[in-house]
């Protein structure tokens, strides 16, 4: 039985795995662009998102969105439906521009507690129109959603195990609200915070979970990024893919292709749409014997600050205006990150022509390891740099690098990741004799604690509220799991206790 207080965030394990695994083109059999003729392009997402926080008024678990229409005095609270508005306006203004015979893009990256947050709320005004964005097949070829965590959390400080796991509940919500469909088109990642991990151990697993879950690239910031010789990205190789190589402290390796966000975290480069004004600037770029058109990648919070309220869409419609206004020339277009992949891999370009880069600090590790990695070695060698260069750091880079997710924190990362442990010691058993019972309420009430832990807004604000929040969260997933009983279907009648 469906408990209405979980979202959907496990048990079809399987069947999604198998969807989104399936190969072949997307967005190549709809799409209405010549890449031969295109000179250059860009590409924009916005990112939205709202923790789950448990403050409603009996302590149930809510969307900030919800607290936040609930308290409107406090703090700037009063954004709180203007937010609303921002969720949704892309369902009006992507079919505007269609009729108005533009060709628009946009590529939108929601949270899962985000969305569960408006299921929760009932705004099925948004829900709704983001399900037209998703599913209505005229406005497939423009929009493309991305995924990532479900209840954003920062990769590089997130425990190992909780990656896929994290991937995966984002894919079970995505689908349970638009379809198997629309998830089988689902093929970028948006990492939260632009947050790369660079040990390597965590983005080896983070690049593996990708790949398993069906995903064929990933949106990588500028600075968080280097070549394999530590030099750092040349300015032609940030407007073409890039193939990003995760090797771990045992010698595997995994692949996914980045395509690359320039400069820091300014919402104004969507907002005012600086990517079309730079593309428009660009020409093609050299890659082997052929040359491919330029591609400017950006992505902004999508309904945070002045900007992206009220500059960002007369500024995204009159950019599109601007190309359209080209006619039959369309040397400058808006376009979508799968598409673009696929458009270059249907000329004879693939993953193996693009440039491989590494996570950044990682020339620095292999240079003081100098022989083939082992876990014990690799560590000693991380112990090593940071003893002679405290700045020398295996914590990842993000947005900017002003901000730690980790320092100061220790109230909140200790319980998450004994929570972690605890969780797997118990479960990964299980499921391992039994998949379904990922199925079982008491697996997804304990999951939901675990991924709601690792929300990066309980390490952004400071101490206090903030932290609150995530010290009630631990506690509430710790009794779940110690409570936890499942049904006989599962694990025939059986009581397990949390060891």
């Amino acid at each position: 039985m469906t408990d209405p207080a979980l979202p959907p965030i496990a048990g079809s394990e399987a069947a999604i795995l198998a969807l989104v695994q399936q190969p072949g083109p997307v967005f190549l059999p709809h799409s209405n662009l010549d890449l031969a003729q295109i000179r250059s392009g860009f590409a924009c997402a916005l990112h939205m998102h709202q923790p789950t926080i448990p403050a409603g008024a009996h302590g149930e678990l809510i969307s900030h969105l919800q607290y936040m229409l609930e308290h409107p005095g406090e703090g700037d609270n009063h954004n709180a439906e203007p937010f609303a508005q921002c969720y949704g306006r892309l369902a009006g203004i992507i079919p505007q521009l269609i009729g108005e015979g533009c060709n628009p893009r946009i590529m939108l990256d929601y949270s899962g507690n985000l969305l569960w947050g408006l299921e929760q709320m009932g705004r099925h005004d948004i829900l709704d129109g983001l399900r037209r964005l998703a599913c209505d097949p005229i406005l497939q070829s423009h929009v493309e959603w991305l995924g990532t965590f479900w209840s954003h959390a920062v990769a590089p400080s997130t425990p190992i195990p909780d990656l896929k796991l994290q991937i995966l509940a984002w894919q079970h919500q995505f689908a349970a609200l638009f379809g198997p469909e629309a998830l089988q088109r689902v093929k970028g990642f948006s990492l939260p915070e632009m947050h790369l991990p660079n040990h390597p151990d965590t983005l080896h697993a983070l690049v593996k979970a990708l790949c398993e879950c069906g995903y064929r690239w990933l949106l990588v910031q500028e600075h968080s990024v280097e070549n394999l010789d530590g030099s750092g990205l040349r300015q032609e190789q940030k407007y073409i893919p890039n193939q990003l190589v995760a090797r771990s402290s045992s010698g595997e390796t995994a692949t996914i292709t980045a395509l690359i966000k320039t400069q820091g975290s300014d919402t104004k480069l969507v907002g005012q749409m600086q990517p079309c004004y730079e593309a428009l600037g660009l020409g093609r770029q050299g890659l082997g014997a052929t040359t491919i058109p330029a591609l400017v990648s950006q992505i902004a919070d999508g309904e945070n600050g002045g900007v992206m309220m009220n500059e960002f869409p007369p500024a995204f419609i009159q950019a599109h205006h601007t190309i359209a206004s080209k006619g039959n020339d369309p040397a400058t277009v808006a376009i979508n990150g799968t598409e673009y992949l696929e458009l270059l891999e249907a000329a004879g370009v693939n993953s193996e022509d693009f440039p491989r880069i590494q996570a950044v600090g990682q020339h620095r590790l292999w240079q003081q390891l100098g022989s083939p990695p082992t876990p014990d070695a690799t560590e000693a060698a991380i112990v090593q740099l940071q003893a002679s260069d405290p700045s020398f750091s295996m914590a990842g880079a993000s947005w900017t690098n002003d901000l730690s997710w980790v320092e100061g924190y220790a109230n909140v990362l200790q319980p998450m990741n004994q929570l972690s442990a605890r969780f797997h010691q118990v479960f990964d058993p299980l499921v391992a004799r039994d998949p379904a019972v990922t199925q079982t309420q008491p697996y997804q009430r304990a999951l939901l604690h675990l991924l709601l832990l690792e929300t990066s807004c309980f390490r952004y604000w400071g101490q206090g509220t903030w932290t609150d929040y995530a010290s009630e969260i631990h506690r509430r997933g710790d009794a779940a799991i110690a409570a936890a009983v499942l049904p006989k279907e599962a694990m025939g009648g059986r009581k397990f206790q949390a060891g």
